[in-house]
């Protein structure tokens, strides 16, 4: 089904080209959101210092706890969206665009008073250092009160792309990114507001995305429309979106713990490997943009299936995401390992700050592809509406791995390379019980088909 140029029909014809199609705005989305962020960094690193560059570094892990469940949600929005929308049934599309749409409202709101009031208490359990630990508040305190806008944004962006139209959000972020650049030079630069610059940027920013969106969704004439009259949290939509919702987010709050941990591994080397990671991370960023566009569009394409129950369409979906995410993942792994030492001096100048970075993504970034196919099989398997079991077995593949490694392996061998070889440690051990879980649904659900 296919109403616009912006819609892709996913249930019919070739699929590796609409993959292409869908995934590449996605990722593109989520490269320019980075590049963004980094102009963040780039911006405090050269203008306002090391210690401001590792205070708004040190949040990032945290900020990712707060907001995970919630945005986890929104993946359950777009599985059931995206089945509705499939079999043609266009009120039921509506209800849930607008239950989907009120609840990112709520659970913004709510985000934004939790992360102003417990920001300092949790920054200073996580051992942030008395050096940065003022301005690490004062930026995740900025950055919280725009929580109503983000969640807003990321829950209708998730509709959209059930109905495979990847390329108006991209629009939206390149509109507001552009804003947001301006505003860091303006408020940091000229105005010498260091973190809170940044910040209020950022906020901005958020806003302008979540205006243009909610436009996009009031002025379209699918059964996808908004009404702000209609919104209303309905019971009977709010269930089947948290089913699949819930252990999503579960998941990936739990599997920002972890890095929280690892994060406050990295603190106790000082903030110059603060800084290192800050930048480190940032690149792996890029790499998690790429991988987990496929990742979108492996779900979406998985549910619109599902719904009309093509299963065997399924399945060739779910191969072609391989081929993807392994050839895009490992070209920009392995680029990023090879110029690794030029991507950092865009960072930082400061020759120990870029030599902990290069330690980091030494060991990072060439097996990346083994986190995009560690991703690939929860998403075909959230596509199907089963997200309890792939919760589950990433919480003990990835997040029991770290916890090992973090607590009884690194203590004997402190450094960053050794902490960070926990990263394809833990993909591969959780790529091997996705893969077995997902042989056990799909052969149960052609068993129930025939």
């Amino acid at each position: 089904m296919k109403n616009n140029k912006y819609e892709i029909d996913m249930c019919n014809g070739s699929i590796m080209d609409k993959l292409i199609s869908f995934s590449l705005p996605l990722m593109l989305s989520g490269v320019l959101q980075l590049m963004f962020n980094a102009v963040d960094i780039i911006v405090v690193g050269r203008f306002s210092g090391s210690q401001a560059l590792a205070a708004v570094g040190s949040t990032t892990a945290l900020i990712n706890i707060f907001t995970n469940l919630f945005i986890g949600i929104s993946l359950g929005a777009n599985v059931l969206a995206a089945r509705y929308y499939a079999v043609g049934r266009a009120k039921e599309m509506s209800e849930t665009v607008h239950t989907s749409i009120a609840l990112a409202l709520v659970s913004g709101v709510i985000m934004a008073v939790v992360g102003v009031v417990f920001s300092k208490t949790t920054l200073a359990l996580m051992g942030t250092p008395s050096d940065v630990i003022g301005q690490s508040t004062l930026y995740m305190r900025i950055y919280f009160l725009g929580m109503p806008f983000f969640m807003i944004y990321n829950y209708g962006a998730a509709i959209l792309r059930a109905v495979g139209d990847t390329k108006r959000p991209l629009m939206f972020l390149v509109i507001s990114g552009l804003v947001n650049v301006v505003l860091n030079m303006v408020l940091v630069i000229i105005f010498k507001l260091g973190v809170a610059g940044v910040a209020i940027g950022t906020v901005v920013s958020q806003l302008i995305s979540c205006v243009l969106l909610l436009r996009c969704l009031y002025l379209s004439k699918e059964s996808y429309q908004l009404r702000f009259s209609k919104l209303k949290i309905k019971a009977a939509y709010l269930k089947p979106i948290f089913q699949v919702g819930i252990p999503s987010g579960i998941q990936s709050t739990v599997i920002n713990f972890s890095n929280v941990l690892l994060q406050s591994s990295v603190n106790s080397f000082g903030s110059t490997a603060m800084a290192g990671y800050t930048a480190a991370n940032n690149i792996l960023g890029f790499l998690y943009a790429a991988v987990n566009a496929v990742t979108q569009a492996c779900m979406s394409f998985t549910s619109q299936n599902y719904g009309v129950r093509k299963f065997k369409r399924m399945d060739r979906v779910l191969r072609d995401c391989l081929v993807l995410t392994i050839g895009v993942s490992g070209v920009l792994g392995t680029g990023s390992y090879l110029i690794g030492t030029q991507i950092m001096q865009i960072y930082t100048q400061d020759p120990a700050v870029i030599a902990c970075g290069l330690e980091i993504i030494s060991i990072t970034t060439i097996p990346y592809f083994l986190c995009g196919v560690m991703d690939l099989f929860p998403g075909a398997l959230r596509g199907m509406g089963y997200s309890a079991a792939p919760m589950i077995l990433s919480i003990i593949g990835t997040v029991g791995t770290r916890i090992f490694w973090i607590f009884v392996l690194f203590p004997q061998h402190r450094s960053l390379y050794f902490l960070f070889i926990s990263y394809p440690g833990s993909w591969i051990f959780t790529i091997v019980m996705q893969a077995v879980c997902f042989w056990f649904v799909r052969r149960k659900m052609l068993a129930m088909a025939v």
